[in-house]
């Protein structure tokens, strides 16, 4: 079993895991309601899917760079980090645009702050992308 050493987490990176500690945090706040009568994350519908899309970004890269074996893909870590980030942005954000707002309902903080926690999750894993060298799987292709 690898031993989980904080270390090995450049700023970037420790960003990226704190972006989805934040989101893991996010999910037991209101996301939508109106005062007393909300809903947290959890029952968010489809917007759960990108909270945990989210977390699972970050907890693939804390996993990756503490050294764990995690199974090999045909693209690499770079990609798959990024992947899941913007993925589970558009989610987030989708839900937010689906929210009824009639009333005084609408979108609350939880689902405020896990937009602008995926946001900057999705930036900085760009910048991990970009810096590892990484090509995006369908510049792979050789042409035959």
């Amino acid at each position: 079993m690898a031993q989980f050493d904080m270390k090995k987490l450049d700023t970037s990176d420790r960003i990226v895991a704190g972006a989805g500690l934040i989101t893991l945090i996010c999910l037991f706040l209101p996301w939508w309601g109106y005062g007393p009568f909300n809903q947290s994350g959890w029952g968010s519908g489809f917007g759960l899917i990108g909270a945990l899309l989210i977390i699972a970004a970050a907890a693939y890269l804390v996993a990756l760079r503490s050294g764990s074996n995690l199974p090999r893909n045909s693209y690499g870590p770079g990609v798959t980090v990024l992947g899941l980030s913007l993925i589970g942005i558009i989610i987030v954000a989708l839900r937010w645009l689906t929210v009824p707002k009639i009333a005084g309902w609408g979108p609350q903080y939880g689902m405020y702050l896990t937009i602008i926690a995926g946001a900057f999750q999705a930036i900085l894993s760009y910048r991990l992308f970009k810096a590892s060298g990484e090509r995006v799987p369908w510049e792979n292709k050789k042409p035959q």
